[in-house]
């Protein structure tokens, strides 16, 4: 026992310390470099190709990630809280839960045309991701219950309400990749409808909040990726 334990204190940590900063900045660099790729449309590159442009070795590559579909997911999930803390900047003075949650879903429905290669990704990864503690999936949940504690959604369950609008989400993500020339906005504006009637809501009021006008959407746009 060393002079620090016998006197009840605690050990140096600090190489522990540096040694976590340090696998914590290399897995963002290979994240920030996976991003803009992912920005660029390359999502075909080879591996040794991002661990050089994060100015990493292979090795770190897979101490952090096994493969680089993770890797790709890893980077969409960290773009995405990026973008739903956006959102929350839009929606932040809501008072009414279920208000929040339809502008937050047409907002970011519309994203599926604003941010395509991301919005591919998550298509890709879209079985891990709809009930995902990162992204914009728990940002809905908070909405979703919210909006039953308050008696705007007769639904019982939130988490059911999660899964069935992430599943919308999906299909909507599918359609308007595979249909490009049908309108975005309003596809997305008439699922939410649906998806909030579906939740209890009657169908006039649905139809409301799916017409209430939403803020500026080009921050959604011109964002970084990361």
């Amino acid at each position: 026992m060393d002079v620090a334990e016998r006197d009840g204190e605690q050990p140096a940590a600090g190489p522990v310390n540096r040694l976590e900063r340090r696998k914590l900045r290399t897995r963002s660099a290979l994240i920030r470099a996976a991003q803009g790729f992912i920005a660029d449309g390359r999502l075909a590159v080879p591996v040794l190709e991002i661990t050089q442009a994060a100015d990493v070795g292979m090795g770190s590559f897979y101490n952090h990630f096994e493969s680089k579909e993770e890797l790709f997911a890893a980077a969409v999930t960290d773009a995405l809280d990026s973008i739903g803390a956006l959102l929350d900047t839009f929606t932040a003075d809501i008072p009414d839960p279920a208000e929040a949650f339809a502008a937050n879903y047409r907002l970011s429905g519309r994203l599926f045309r604003l941010r395509p290669q991301e919005a591919a990704l998550l298509l890709a990864n879209s079985s891990t991701m709809i009930l995902s503690d990162r992204g914009l999936s728990p940002r809905a949940l908070r909405d979703i219950t919210a909006a039953i504690e308050q008696g705007r959604f007769t639904l019982s369950d939130p988490e059911l309400g999660l899964a069935l609008a992430g599943g919308v989400f999906v299909g909507l993500g599918t359609l308007l990749s595979q249909r490009p020339d049908r309108d975005a906005e309003v596809t997305v504006d008439e699922a939410t409808e649906h998806l909030l009637t579906t939740f209890g809501m009657s169908p006039e009021e649905a139809r409301e909040l799916c017409r209430k006008p939403l803020p500026d959407i080009a921050m959604l746009q011109d964002a970084s990726v990361g």
